[in-house]
């Protein structure tokens, strides 16, 4: 299965050097599990022909914001909606899935919470779940459609489903220790100190990123011609 990674944002120049852009941490986190990629950077104004370029589709992570004035912001939010129309799966991942909120009704806004960075737990169905985050950034208000499958109380809405199309999650599964270590120490300037420092004493605790990457590849790996039942 084709998954289209539809690329919103770079890595950090350092963290790029040694762990490659957010698309490889993609294709190392769901490798080997049936899919294989292709990446289009939306953010620089690349993107796909038509829906029917990928199976599935994945939208990134970024350092900009959901609700700022980019060129690239109204043709992702016009492709989210083209692709949920063609009943195409669809995976966000932080601004993937605050961007997918917002292109489907929803709203998203700098929280007032400050930033959450570092290990988080996470209530996920009848589980508690840890994994890697960097946002200040949140969604406030879910899209009608849209179902929260994780929060905690920091984050409302830290994972949201769409029925059977659109699964997205406001954590980084992708993100490895080391990349958060990277992150804190060359992109960590307008995080507050006790967060930053919170987020050190994590680096070498364990985390459930392989349970959440089993999830998203078994949501695009779904038989959607087979309908749900109750």
């Amino acid at each position: 299965m084709l998954i289209g990674i539809l690329q919103t944002g770079h890595a950090a120049d350092e963290v790029r050097a040694e762990h490659g852009d957010y698309d490889d941490m993609f294709e190392r986190l769901l490798g080997g599990r049936g899919l294989t990629f292709r990446t289009w950077n939306v953010v620089d104004m690349d993107f796909p022909a038509s829906t029917d370029a990928a199976d599935g589709w994945l939208i990134t992570g970024s350092r900009h914001g959901a609700y700022e004035d980019h060129p690239w912001i109204g043709p992702l939010e016009e492709s989210i909606r083209a692709i949920v129309a063609a009943g195409k799966p669809l995976v966000g991942i932080c601004f993937g899935h605050q961007i997918i909120a917002q292109a489907l009704g929803g709203r998203v806004e700098k929280s007032p919470k400050g930033w959450g960075v570092g290990r988080q737990f996470y209530a996920y169905g009848d589980e508690e779940v840890s994994l890697n985050a960097w946002h200040q950034d949140q969604v406030v208000q879910k899209p009608e459609m849209a179902t929260t499958v994780a929060r905690n109380a920091f984050c409302e809405h830290a994972a949201l489903v769409y029925g059977r199309q659109v699964f997205t999650v406001q954590a980084h599964p992708e993100f490895s220790n080391a990349v958060m270590a990277g992150l804190i120490e060359h992109r960590g300037g307008n995080v507050p100190a006790d967060r930053l420092d919170h987020a050190r004493s994590q680096l070498e605790a364990p985390n459930d990123s392989a349970r959440i990457a089993g999830d998203i590849a078994d949501f695009f790996l779904l038989d959607r011609t087979v309908e749900a039942t109750a």
